[in-house]
């Protein structure tokens, strides 16, 4: 048997540990395994190369992908999807493991649809599949955000100002929820509910007038333009207002130790789906690993966590 892997999309900490954990799990069962370069692009392109046991060593720890990853316009084509296909078939592919996101994750539907055996593993740091828990890389990307505010802390309180800060997620709410309450924020800004400015506004003034010097509000980059609201903020309060926008410092860095679990869980289930010809994706839901199909995956709703939302605005008086 063959199996090949690729990761797809933008990239996220665990990817690696995740291929890690597919390459040592093909080699215990005796199944060849193959490397993609470049995620769908390389598929196209038929980028492949044969995975060993050195060839993943060491790289658990390793944020980005060893096998480096794109986002492929070809593979929407008609033309570039029967390269992929075609690639596949050359090199005998049995079944086909993507790391990715929503995007990625789409391109493995539409390999399975076209007869392919793929498994997809959701690697993401925005955490926007509603199937799942968790996706891969979302804990190291939260311990980064929080991290980053601790600094932005310090200066803001040396300096008596609130700081607006922007996180990654697109349209989930989810780094900005998670970091929020990690970090100790006092007020965080998400697509999933309204945004209300003058509670915030209120909450800052009531903190300086008990002497709080620093006010930290964490915005999803799917609410809008930052700058414009710490403009607003300020005219509001009367508070000196800076923005620190996080970027893709949010994607790098060595994967906590969840992420390496769930990485190590997710690729070992893969390679045993595969071998029994199973496809769909993988997830976590309530610490057990499952699979679902690739139709059902895009119709779970994501559902926030209000409750984590309600103990921030208790405690981040």
């Amino acid at each position: 048997m063959r199996i090949a892997i690729l990761t797809s999309g933008g990239d996220a900490p665990g990817m690696n540990a995740t291929i890690r954990a597919v390459v040592r799990t093909c080699i215990f069962e005796g199944i060849e395994v193959y490397g993609i370069m470049g995620g769908y692009e390389g598929l196209i392109d038929a980028k492949f190369e044969k995975l060993i046991e050195a060839s993943v060593a060491d790289i658990i720890q390793r944020g980005g992908t060893i096998l480096s990853t794109t986002r492929s316009e070809r593979f929407q084509t008609d033309e570039g999807f029967e390269k992929a296909l075609n690639s596949l078939k050359i090199f005998e592919i049995d079944a086909l493991i993507v790391l990715g996101g929503d995007g990625s994750l789409r391109g493995a539907k539409k390999l399975c649809e076209a007869g392919i055996n793929v498994v997809g593993i959701p690697c993401s740091i925005d955490n926007d599949m509603g199937y799942t828990d968790y996706t891969i890389g979302f804990m190291t990307a939260v311990r980064t955000v929080t991290e980053a505010i601790s600094n932005i802390r310090d200066t803001t309180e040396a300096h008596g100002r609130a700081n607006v800060v922007e996180v990654m997620g697109r349209e989930c709410g989810d780094i900005a929820l998670f970091s929020g309450v990690s970090s100790g924020a006092e007020s965080i800004i998400v697509p999933e509910f309204p945004m209300n400015i003058n509670e915030i506004a209120e909450k800052a003034l009531v903190g300086k007038n008990r002497g709080k010097r620093h006010h930290i509000i964490i915005m999803a980059e799917g609410c809008g333009s930052a700058f414009e609201f710490a403009k607003e903020f300020e005219k509001l309060t009367g508070i000196d207002t800076r923005v620190t926008v996080l970027g893709y410092i949010q994607r790098g860095g060595a994967p906590s130790i969840f992420d390496r679990i769930l990485a190590s869980e997710f690729g070992y289930h893969a390679v045993y789906f595969a071998k029994d010809k199973k496809s769909g994706a993988l997830g976590s839901v309530k610490g057990k690993i499952i699979m679902e199909s690739f139709e059902d995956v895009f119709n779970i709703k994501k559902k926030f966590r209000q409750d984590l939302l309600e103990i921030l605005k208790t405690v981040s008086i």
